[in-house]
């Protein structure tokens, strides 16, 4: 954050003093997590479900935070208020008026944090930059990272999330962005919003915060997207595979990891791109991110480079392990809704069929996504059936809540493989290790709330270990 004193920070958060020097400056950033805490810091103490951040404040200034943020009385020099959010998002909003750094904002329904980590990567190249890790994109999360950022950095990148109407608008007014991207409107939260077009809605709170100078980067490929384009006053900038896009990708093809590679095309050039995220639905994201590059003064060969080289940098989002037997772990448990489940067993059938000589099947092992209200047992039944369509080997519906996937994977017609339902994570490892084998590919994908990155981590960590057993056997013979 910005350096400030103490004093000016109660004024700030409508706070009081107790056992703290007004003058005492503040040079490091908020941590609400007592390991992240730095000298120079200061803590921001939270009630939680199973632990209360004031218990934690004596511990977080032996760490080195200076003074601690609370809402109650605690054993530390304190800045006392009356709701810590509160207080964290009017502090964070004061931080950048101060900042000179350029604020990109991206929100949509699925791949916001893949883009992020995408326009993070690019910009690190022409300066300091900052960007969550994660997604960090709610009202602790946003105002967080927006205090990450200091004198010396240029680019702010921030997520901006939303759970209803208003919220968007909200995170905005923090830190209000110069560029802002859309990458879509699908399916997320249709049980808070009812309606796609009233996700558009609240996703579209992002635009109309734009300045008159500002760059709105909308999906041209999405109509909803599209449309928001007489929602803003600043110049806008389409992406996609259409015609309509000024930074466009063609000849989409992907590799036996399921990489996709294009040939984008920006500014009257043309150069080629070799992700390395797997799944064919990262062009669209790869896309937004090179036209906030070039919006910044990036020239489209630097972007297609950059582009290039960027390796996923956020957990359990596609995250490839190949064992030492051959079998691939795809790990895209972080969380889910009908277009990111869609776009990842696509991603499976792709890889599926280019390892195909190896022998191996595909396994796509599926909880529940959460916040689809009534859409949810129709929206989890056509995902089994898309895995039908796909020629996926296997489907594994983990969880109550994911029968529907099963059902409906069982109920297409034509299909040669089988689809099984187990009701928790153990079960489904025990399947899974009495079926895998050599060559096998493995998906796994569901909400966050299913926990289910613990069969991916198992079947990687197992492996692993056996891996390390075998050798050791080895050099003792």
């Amino acid at each position: 954050m910005i350096p400030m004193t103490l004093g000016e920070i109660a004024e700030v958060v409508s706070g009081r003093l107790r056992g703290a020097d007004p003058a005492t400056q503040v040079a490091g950033p908020v941590h609400y997590d007592t390991r992240a805490v730095t000298a120079g810091s200061l803590f921001l103490a939270l009630p939680g479900e199973h632990v209360d951040g004031h218990d934690y404040a004596r511990a977080a200034v032996a760490a080195g935070a200076v003074a601690v943020l609370a809402s109650r009385p605690v054993d530390a020099p304190t800045v006392e208020v009356a709701d810590g959010i509160a207080a964290l998002t009017a502090l964070a909003a004061a931080s950048a008026r101060r900042l000179s750094a350029t604020v990109v904002g991206i929100t949509g329904s699925s791949g916001k944090t893949s883009t992020k980590d995408l326009i993070a990567a690019l910009l690190r190249r022409r300066g300091p930059t900052v960007a969550p890790a994660g997604s960090m994109n709610n009202e602790l999360g946003h105002p967080y990272t927006v205090l990450l950022a200091d004198a010396g950095t240029r680019y702010l990148v921030l997520e901006l999330g939303a759970r209803g109407v208003g919220h968007i608008r909200h995170l905005a007014s923090i830190a209000p962005p110069r560029i802002g991207v859309e990458l879509n409107v699908g399916s997320a939260h249709l049980g808070e919003f009812g309606s796609r077009e009233a996700i558009a809605r609240a996703k579209g709170e992002l635009v109309e915060a734009l300045p008159a100078d500002g760059v709105a980067v909308l999906n041209a490929d999405d109509p909803l997207v599209a449309a928001m384009a007489a929602r803003t006053a600043a110049r806008v900038v389409p992406f996609g595979e259409s015609a309509a896009a000024e930074v466009r990708a063609s000849d989409v093809d992907v590799d036996e990891l399921g990489r996709a590679r294009f040939v984008l095309t920006a500014a009257g050039t043309s150069v080629p791109v070799q992700l390395q995220l797997v799944g064919e639905h990262h062009v669209s994201n790869a896309l937004a991110a090179a036209a906030v590059a070039l919006e910044t003064g990036m020239a489209p060969a630097d972007v297609a480079v950059g582009l290039s080289e960027a390796r996923p940098a956020s957990r359990w989002r596609m995250e490839v392990t190949e064992r030492p037997d051959g079998v691939l772990v795809v790990n895209d448990a972080y969380n889910a809704n009908p277009e990111s489940m869609r776009a990842a067993l696509k991603a499976l059938a792709s890889v599926a069929r280019a390892r195909r000589e190896r022998g191996g099947r595909s396994f796509a092992v599926l909880g529940p996504m959460a916040e689809l209200g009534p859409a949810a047992a129709a929206e989890h039944d056509a995902l089994g059936r898309l895995a039908v369509r796909l020629d996926i080997s296997r489907v594994i519906a983990v969880g109550e809540d994911a029968r529907p996937i099963q059902h409906g994977a069982a109920l297409e017609g034509s299909w040669n493989g089988e689809s099984s339902w187990v009701p928790d994570i153990g079960a489904a490892l025990a399947l899974l290790r009495g079926e895998l084998r050599p060559g096998d590919v493995v998906l796994v994908k569901a909400s966050r709330a299913a926990g289910l990155e613990r069969v991916a981590l198992a079947l990687a960590a197992e492996a692993e270990q056996h891996d390390g057993e075998e050798r050791t056997e080895d050099g003792a013979a």
